[in-house]
């Protein structure tokens, strides 16, 4: 009851007109970015960053995670009509969507997307608001050895996450608390890595990392490829509008995508990508048509966008309870957080219930004109596909550098952007992950300090980390993260071996 108390005030915060703006300006910006490929809303949040920190926070942020929503949206447009997703979590979409759109179904294939992420969205949204009181009442017990071996589960799994290879997500992290030591040690009042540059006293800025790694190394990287090909657009052929034939065979699919996306999107491990394909492997196996499965079955998209578009909202579980960011684009968010100096967990729900409230009631409006925008203006959004790829990065460029300017004007920032800039080029090129560099970054100087805040109430005993049964288990729990993804692929060219 206190849970739905506490949402009725956070949308009297949300309904605020300048809110209402801010979140109709974040869904625009995320469907258009979702709609093109490979400019995600990772990238969108990094690029907005250094323009945002002296607006509102409450609104920023709302339209940040409208960004998200509207991403996610997005990309399943593209993923149907070209066969090119817009997201990764977007590829269970494409398999029958385009398919569809081939067979002159792609209306009531965009519908079931729409409608379904809707219905997915809303149910986790108010998931997101239900649990949240509870994990707050538990990290609130959390004393610094438990919160250090929370941060030391975030770090193996979001880089055994990110990318096809541990070894690279481990290394991607490296990277990240290597930066994060830069600046005045807290404890010592010692520069250290700064070189004797004032500019690095207060630490590397997280937008001015965000926007060279994510923005810059995009640009770059687009930059030196070539295509091969032109995607060629499918036309939306027929009505929009779902026969009630499609209505019965998606509301199933629906729940049980929602059902797959919310948990698995919360988990520290999580991602979009898992609940998509298993949603989609669930409908091929309890479909009552089969024979439709390749070559275009309705079930086979609505399902998957559902789970997508559920796994969002989970991904605010973890970030808005416990500060830990489970995708790029909760990365991002959190990095928003800090740039206004909040920092998300439990205490924000004490010291800024208006904000925390008004965020997660703000997504239950974002659902709402996601729904009504995207079917009308899916025209539109097929029209972006037609922006010159060299205008389009171009134009990301010059606004990263005005944007990085404008918030940090000196001209050690703009040499740190490029050096990001070139970093995330570099990292891309040999499929290092960016997002773990993010989060290295972000949560090193706090799992930092909460370790020698333990270690000083224990005189320096070690074993304090240990003693704790929260963290002595999250400790096991990290150790059994890192350790898994080796033993399996050991265990897979061992059974190579044997046939």
């Amino acid at each position: 009851m206190e849970a739905f108390v506490s949402l009725a005030n956070g949308l009297s915060v949300a309904i605020q007109p300048m809110n209402l703006l801010f979140a109709l300006i974040g869904v625009l910006l995320g469907t258009a970015v979702g709609v093109l490929p490979g400019i995600g809303p990772a990238l969108t949040v990094a690029l907005l960053l250094p323009i945002t920190f002296k607006l509102d926070p409450a609104g920023s942020i709302i339209m940040f995670a409208g960004i998200y929503y509207g991403g996610m949206y997005g990309g399943s447009t593209t993923a149907i009509l070209i066969n090119t997703p817009g997201e990764s979590a977007s590829m269970a979409t494409a398999l029958e969507g385009n398919l569809m759109a081939k067979a002159g179904r792609g209306g009531p294939a965009l519908a079931t997307a729409a409608i379904g992420s809707f219905v997915a969205g809303t149910f986790a949204t108010l998931g997101l608001a239900l649990l949240a009181p509870y994990l707050v009442d538990i990290a609130v017990s959390f004393g610094p050895e438990d919160y250090f071996a929370l941060m030391c589960v975030a770090f193996v799994t979001v880089s055994a996450t990110f990318g096809d290879s541990p070894v690279r997500g481990l290394t991607s992290l490296f990277i990240g608390l290597l930066l994060g030591l830069v600046g005045i040690d807290i404890l010592s009042g010692q520069s250290r890595l700064s070189f004797g540059v004032p500019e690095l006293y207060d630490n590397i800025e997280v937008t001015t990392l965000a926007v060279g790694l994510f923005a810059v190394g995009e640009a770059l990287y687009v930059a030196s490829r070539r295509h091969v090909h032109e995607e060629k657009l499918e036309a939306v052929r027929g009505s929009l509008w779902m026969t009630k034939e499609d209505w019965k065979r998606s509301w199933k699919p629906w729940l049980r995508g929602t059902a797959f996306g919310f948990p698995i999107g919360a988990l520290p491990a999580g991602g979009a990508e898992i609940p998509t394909f298993l949603s989609y492997a669930t409908e091929k196996r309890l479909t009552k048509h089969p024979e439709e499965f390749g070559k275009g079955a309705i079930e086979g998209v609505a399902g998957p966008e559902a789970a997508n578009n559920a796994s969002a909202a989970g991904t605010l579980v973890p970030l808005l309870t416990l500060g830990l960011p489970t995708s790029a684009t909760a990365a991002m968010m959190l990095a928003g957080f800090q740039q206004y100096g909040l920092n998300p967990g439990p205490l924000l729900f004490a010291e800024k219930p208006d904000l925390v409230w008004g965020l997660i009631a703000s997504l239950f409006i974002a659902n709402v004109m996601l729904l009504v925008l995207n079917l009308p203006l899916v025209g539109l959004w097929v029209k972006l596909l037609a922006i010159p790829q060299p205008w389009l990065y171009a134009g990301i460029l010059v606004f990263a550098t005005m944007g990085t300017i404008a918030a940090n004007p000196s001209p050690v920032e703009l040499v740190m952007l490029t050096i990001f800039g070139v970093l995330g080029f570099l990292m891309r090129r040999f499929d290092f992950p960016i997002a773990p560099v993010v989060v290295g970054l972000i949560l090193g100087p706090v799992a930092e300090s909460q370790l020698r805040r333990a270690l000083s109430i224990s005189l320096g005993d070690p074993m304090v980390l240990l003693q704790s049964p929260i963290s002595a288990t999250l400790l096991v729990i990290a150790l059994i993260a890192l350790v898994a993804p080796f033993a399996l692929k050991s265990l897979g060219r061992f059974k190579a071996v044997e046939d």
